[in-house]
């Protein structure tokens, strides 16, 4: 005896084809006007409504000679069979609209030392260039956003990078230097040629563990020769505050030159200083998973970020 094609306790599942012609004669009540709706011929529909009666094992139809009426069954299922083509458009609008660069959601990951200084820019680029894309903006620690990659929380990081992290690709944007805040009154304030050796006796005002901004610094000042022993006074959970310290006569901090004007404009109790060249210095990139299915999105995004930053005071990668 011939195999069945189901296999037995399995139920077969109706085909769109049978529910959308279902739909269209529980719509219409008639048979030929069912058909011109959905461009489909009158005895193909009559044979997609009974293979879907068979399927069901339910009438769904009451037919005469003059009139189609819906059964009760039919009347609970036409509104199922309903429901189940709308899902099916909306799934098949959403594959469309992922097949299309630059819409739907974004759920873009910024550190915190990052986000007040760079977003603007990101922001408007975004609504101007790629209108249809709906950006989701999430401030959290490095730790933090490099969880949220690898976990699918989040699609992409804008940080300091290099990270080390594996299976993540970093596409760097620029570089930017490093500036000293001193109190107004303080002898490094205003120079332009700090040397580095000079972090080796400062008061140091950093932010607190866990950001990256914090352990570039204390990086820098190890490459300076400052001791382990030194001691780093940690008081500050955001660079507004370390500002506000370092106004208060409580230290000196190290801040990324795209944070200098936010951060110390409005401040007539602080001074400024810039290093000696070669600078310590930070790199920002995007990162994603390598092998996102967004790469080529992803970095078409990057090199506009880059023209769309050329106006601040960095160093634009070159892609």
């Amino acid at each position: 005896m011939a195999a069945s094609a189901t296999p037995p306790g399995k139920p077969r599942q109706p085909s769109i084809s049978q529910l959308r012609a279902f739909v269209a004669v529980a719509e219409q009540l008639h048979f030929r006007d069912a058909a011109a709706a959905i461009g489909m011929s009158q005895p193909a529909l009559s044979g997609a409504v009974a293979a879907l009666e068979e399927t069901l094992g339910v009438q769904l139809l009451e037919r005469t000679t003059r009139k189609v009426l819906l059964s009760p069954a039919g009347e609970r299922l036409a509104a199922r069979a309903r429901t189940v083509l709308e899902a099916v458009g909306e799934l098949l609008e959403e594959a469309e609209a992922a097949r299309a660069p630059f819409t739907g959601v974004l759920r873009l990951g910024v550190i915190p030392t990052v986000a007040p200084y760079l977003l603007p820019t990101v922001l408007r680029l975004v609504h101007e260039r790629y209108p249809r894309l709906d950006l989701q903006v999430y401030e959290e620690q490095t730790a933090s956003l490099l969880d949220g990659l690898a976990h699918g929380r989040l699609d992409l990081l804008l940080l300091a990078v290099p990270l080390g992290a594996p299976g993540v690709v970093e596409m760097p944007l620029f570089d930017e230097d490093f500036v000293l805040v001193t109190p107004r009154d303080h002898w490094l304030g205003g120079r332009d040629d700090i040397p580095r050796e000079a972090l080796k006796e400062l008061d140091l005002l950093l932010l607190d563990e866990g950001h990256c901004l914090r352990d570039q610094a204390l990086d820098i000042c190890r490459e300076a020769g400052r001791t382990e022993g030194t001691p780093v006074t940690t008081s500050a959970a955001g660079l507004s505050t370390l500002v506000q310290l370092v106004a208060g006569g409580l230290g000196v901090t190290l801040l990324p030159r795209t944070a200098l004007r936010v951060e110390t404009a409005r401040n007539d109790h602080l001074a400024t200083g810039g290093f000696a060249n070669p600078a310590p210095a930070r790199r920002i990139a995007l990162a994603m998973r390598a092998g996102a299915a967004r790469t080529e999105e992803f970095e078409t995004l990057a090199e506009a970020l880059r023209e769309a930053l050329r106006p601040l005071p960095v160093r634009v990668a070159g892609g």
